[in-house]
């Protein structure tokens, strides 16, 4: 090679003096800017949880809240109340400070409440009179920019504000309890209209005879006093009516009565929830219910009279949208209960059982059609299941032994929801679905 060729291909090094500065620089501008889109995209996801989270909640604050105030004439309101409370107090949770600052104490502009009949939708506010679904969505939550800032001023309108959205819809699906006391009422099938109130014939109050006695006129037959048999004998009876079991039945199936009284197990069973007992039972077994107040005297049946009734010292005994009386006496009753349960709750009660358990004298009792049955021993259809407020501790003796409740509600489930939610009868848990887009079967990107 010609020393000419060779100078070609030789620099000197004063000619090369900066390029390895160059090529750092160019390496480090594109990793700032690959952290910056990270610090971007983690905070936007991390946000996104969030929202996400705090909006499932709402929606499933809203549906709970809808099913128990469906059919007043602002359910569409109270459930909307609901869910944009529960949104604003998950945003007061730690860590989620941005939230808040972005909600501005006004949920209600921050995120849209819908409701439906159709977990499909179409989904609008207030929605139709026998909407079961809410749908909570945030079409734009905006976010501090970083480096999503800079982007925006090079992208010449390409690049969008920095922000996350988020949908959750939540309603009922059809399950069955599984924690059954061994008890059977008796209901009608075609008085079943939950828009008016009606259960089977039950409605808010009803005074009921929950386990009935020697001396009754038995309704399902001779030699039945409303025990139902869950493949056990008296002990089980007594565990089931403690609380200590786990039996489940669906609507349309059959139950078993089991003939006989079974006064010592069911009695024992039942009174440990007012903190009463004997037997075999203990305390520290099957706690009492936060609250045990009861009259006394108690409540009777009097069969001697045409017809028979329930009365309170010698007068009958009314009941006025769950309010209880007798002669023009108030009585202890369901509502006695809820307000004196709450305020056991909220820790300013007065007569609250210190190791008590919330709800132990609400009952879940299968509600049973009786037509056409007059035997001890039947198969009953099963129609649905009802909760009953348990009113006094029942007596051990066997013409005085009746247990008396009163209908509160057509019970909630607690097992695994149903395979058919849009089949929303009998009993329900609140669950949340997957959203879709309203009047499709299409599943919407931001749920």
């Amino acid at each position: 090679m010609s020393p000419r060729a060779q100078r070609m291909f030789t620099a000197r090094p004063g000619q090369q003096r900066g390029a390895v500065t160059v090529m750092i620089v160019i390496a480090l501008v594109a990793i700032l800017m690959m952290a910056a889109l990270v610090l971007d995209g983690g905070h936007m996801l991390l946000n996104k949880t969030r929202l996400q989270n705090a909006v499932d909640a709402a929606a499933l604050s809203g549906a709970k809240t809808l099913s128990q105030v469906m059919g007043s004439g602002n359910s569409a309101s109270t459930a909307r109340a609901a869910a944009l409370f529960t949104l604003n107090e998950n945003a007061k949770a730690a860590g989620n400070n941005e939230l808040l600052t972005a909600i501005g104490g006004n949920p209600g502009a921050f995120a849209v409440v819908e409701l439906a009949d159709n977990v499909y939708g179409p989904f609008s506010f207030p929605g139709p009179v026998n909407a079961t679904y809410v749908r909570v969505s945030v079409s734009n939550y905006s976010l501090a920019g970083f480096f999503w800032s800079f982007a925006q001023s090079i992208g010449t309108g390409t690049v969008g504000t920095k922000s996350v959205t988020a949908i959750a819809t939540a309603g009922p699906s059809p399950t069955s309890p599984c924690d059954l006391a061994p008890l059977l009422v008796c209901g009608n099938p075609a008085q079943y209209n939950p828009d008016a109130g009606i259960f089977w014939g039950y409605r808010f109050g009803d005074l009921e005879v929950l386990k009935s006695a020697a001396k009754n006129s038995d309704p399902i037959g001779p030699g039945n006093f409303q025990l139902l048999d869950f493949g056990s004998g008296g002990k089980e009876v007594g565990e089931l009516m403690a609380g200590g079991g786990s039996v489940c039945r669906n609507v349309g199936e059959n139950v078993d009565t089991k003939p006989g009284n079974t006064v010592g197990p069911s009695v024992q069973g039942l009174n440990t929830r007012f903190g009463d007992y004997t037997g075999s039972f203990k305390g520290t077994d099957y706690p009492p219910d936060l609250v045990t107040t009861y009259d006394n005297p108690k409540i009777k049946y009097n069969d001697s009279t045409t017809p028979a009734r329930l009365e309170h010292q010698g007068q009958p005994v009314t009941s006025s949208n769950g309010n209880l009386s007798a002669g023009g006496t108030s009585l202890f009753d369901y509502n006695d209960y809820a307000a004196q349960s709450a305020a056991c709750v909220a820790g300013g009660g007065t007569g609250c059982q210190s190791n008590g358990v919330f709800e132990r004298r609400i009952l879940k009792i299968v509600v049973g059609n009786c037509s056409g049955k007059n035997a001890g021993a039947s198969s009953i259809p099963v129609l649905g299941f009802g909760c009953f407020y348990v009113v006094q501790p029942a007596d051990n003796s066997g013409g005085d032994s009746q247990i008396f409740g009163q209908f509160v509600k057509q019970c909630e489930g607690d097992g695994v929801p149903g395979p058919t939610p849009q089949d929303d009868s009998g009993p329900q848990i609140i669950q949340l679905y997957k959203t879709f887009i309203s009047g499709s079967g299409t599943p919407s990107t931001d749920s």
